[in-house]
């Protein structure tokens, strides 16, 4: 299954089994997991949240470096 994640730095596609966590499906990518939140249809959705079909999931960044 595709998973999507969408970010002010672009666009990235992993491929993960159904019944992947958010969390796990954000670490197939360069991003770092407690960077970003994660947001599908309008509403921020926890990471622990299980992802059974194809999505498209945007990932706002919430920590930068200083």
């Amino acid at each position: 299954m595709r998973v999507r994640f969408s970010s002010p730095n672009g666009v990235v596609e992993v491929e993960c089994e159904p019944g992947t966590t958010v969390h796990g499906a954000i670490q197939k990518t360069s991003i770092h997991p407690s960077t970003v939140l994660a947001v599908h249809d309008g509403a921020v959705i926890p990471q622990n949240t299980k992802i059974h079909e194809e999505v498209e999931i945007e990932l706002i960044i919430v920590s930068s470096g200083g």
